[in-house]
């Protein structure tokens, strides 16, 4: 009998989700090494733009977050929407730990590295609304609870981000006497992210889901429907993976030791923010569902957000922009390593439901 069948995490998970971690390190190996071969490519990616937004990039991660947002009962809603636990847990976490500890690490780690520090900065306060919908998933996690609290960390990041930003980049540095700088970006560039990336498959998830099972049944809709569609999510995770580091693999393998020491903080803050996530769920009484939701999306960043950002302000070969790409470099696999963390400790729960 094989080793898989006698471990119950991986016996659990379908033949892609167990090779997932293999899958996603050739993808990533892939991206770096179009980027790098390929002379041209990374350029001619960043073409294929309109109004900031990179199509190639837009287009991975629609397909991947549409079959998980199809996933969602949006009729149990109101039973996230009632749980002030996790609703106040989240929004501390997300807006006012996550880029409190993300400045402390950059101060700490890279105070002779202004640029990367400002580029971990502006990481740190573009919370997640994408790719944390489908390591919830994977996870086991509440996909309703998910997509309420990427929906509200979306009005938050709109509302607040410039906010943010200003205060950490400029109001807090020049209080404890650090160096300062200035962020420029309009809320309408934060908005139009939110919209593209979370509007647009957020949507066509609730859509098919109320138009399939009032032409076909709940039953055909999740047994039958769902299943066909579900690959798509990674199948756009990979694609989305591939994309990105060719954008910047020449970059990445061309400065190994930057890259190792803007990865350092970011391995921190993951670890922290995800662990932290963890267990203030686990004290607050939550479900595992509810608090491996809890901790992916404390621990997940807007990658895309952060990016834009950094090249709108800073320029496309400015070491804030490098930083960002850096972000998910470190946490695609970081985050993917802790979807079995938090399948291992579903033990440690007891069988509850929702809430």
């Amino acid at each position: 009998m094989s080793t898989a069948t006698h471990n119950p995490v991986v016996a659990g998970l379908s033949t892609l989700d167990r090779f997932l971690p293999a899958c996603i390190g050739v993808a990533m190996a892939a991206g770096l090494l179009l980027g790098r071969l390929i002379p041209g490519l990374g350029e001619a990616l960043s073409f294929i733009e309109v109004d900031g937004i990179s199509l190639p990039i837009a287009l991975g991660l629609l397909i991947m977050m549409y079959p998980v947002l199809a996933k969602v009962r949006y009729d149990r809603l109101d039973t996230v929407t009632g749980d002030r636990r996790l609703l106040v847990t989240s929004l501390v976490l997300n807006w006012i730990v996550g880029p409190a500890l993300m400045f402390a690490l950059a101060w700490l780690l890279l105070p002779d590295l202004p640029e990367y520090r400002t580029g971990l900065i502006i990481v740190g306060l573009a919370r997640c609304i994408a790719m944390v919908i489908i390591w919830n998933d994977l996870a086991c996690g509440d996909r309703e609870a998910a997509a309420v609290l990427v929906a509200i960390n979306s009005v938050f990041q709109v509302l607040m981000f410039a906010v943010l930003g200003w205060f950490y980049l400029s109001v807090l540095p020049g209080w404890l006497g650090l160096e300062q700088t200035t962020l420029d970006v309009s809320p309408w560039q934060i908005a139009k992210s939110v919209l593209i990336f979370l509007g647009i498959p957020l949507l066509a998830g609730y859509l098919t889901r109320r138009f399939g099972e009032k032409a076909k049944g709940r039953t055909w809709y999740e047994q039958t429907f769902l299943p066909r569609i579900g690959p798509w999510a990674l199948y756009g995770l990979l694609f989305t993976i591939v994309i990105l580091f060719a954008l910047q693999g020449d970059r990445i393998t061309s400065q190994p030791l930057d890259v190792a020491r803007i990865a350092l903080p970011l391995l921190a803050y993951f670890a922290l923010m995800w662990g932290g996530g963890f267990v203030l769920g686990k004290l607050a009484g939550l479900s595992y569902e509810r608090t491996t939701t809890l901790a992916f999306t404390a621990a997940g960043n807007n990658f895309e957000l952060a990016i834009a950002v950094a090249i709108a302000t800073f320029g496309v070969t400015s070491g804030q922009a490098l930083a960002g790409v850096v972000g998910p470099l470190i946490e695609v696999p970081v985050l993917v390593g802790l979807v079995y963390v938090s399948l291992a400790l579903r033990k440690r729960f007891a069988v509850s439901t929702p809430g």
